[in-house]
């Protein structure tokens, strides 16, 4: 019997552990909730939720009719359920625990970390096919499958 336990017991740890590296490297990465593909793959990426912590997205769908500059409302049933699966996603470990700047990914302190000047140069950002740092799947080429590894960065010229 205490053999079938410690088994459980080192299962358990492991999975934790594992659970742990693929939220430092980006956030657990869950299956996107449909209609979120649907409603915000419309106009950007459909960012990972673990990205930004639940205060965030919580922020973030409860002023939707103002979205930095766009009208994204959305109809009660979808704010509900798109609301409730980012919030049961959303990032809970170490770097993402604090809210960015109004709530922006590219003024997270992780991101800006990655992203720093001797990383990506300040004039990358500028570039047409880049346009701005928001735009993950410029130079992240499986951005839209959640994946943001630095093998498959291609920086546009």
């Amino acid at each position: 019997m205490k053999h079938a336990n410690f088994k459980s017991f080192a299962l358990a740890g492991l999975v934790l552990v594992c659970t742990a590296a693929a939220q430092a490297d980006g956030g657990a990465r869950v299956p996107l909730l449909p209609k979120y593909q649907q409603e915000c793959a419309a106009c950007h990426i459909a960012y990972l939720p673990g990205m930004l912590p639940a205060a965030s997205w919580q922020h973030l769908m409860g002023s939707l009719q103002k979205h930095y500059g766009t009208d994204a409302s959305l109809d009660e049933g979808s704010l509900r359920e798109i609301g409730g699966w980012l919030q049961t996603h959303a990032g809970s470990y170490k770097r993402v625990s604090e809210a960015p700047p109004q709530d922006r990914i590219t003024k997270s302190a992780w991101f800006l970390r990655k992203h720093n000047t001797r990383e990506v140069p300040p004039e990358v950002w500028q570039r047409p096919a880049v346009g701005s740092a928001s735009n993950c799947a410029a130079c992240h080429t499986q951005a839209a499958d959640g994946r943001f590894n630095e093998r498959d960065i291609k920086i546009p010229r």
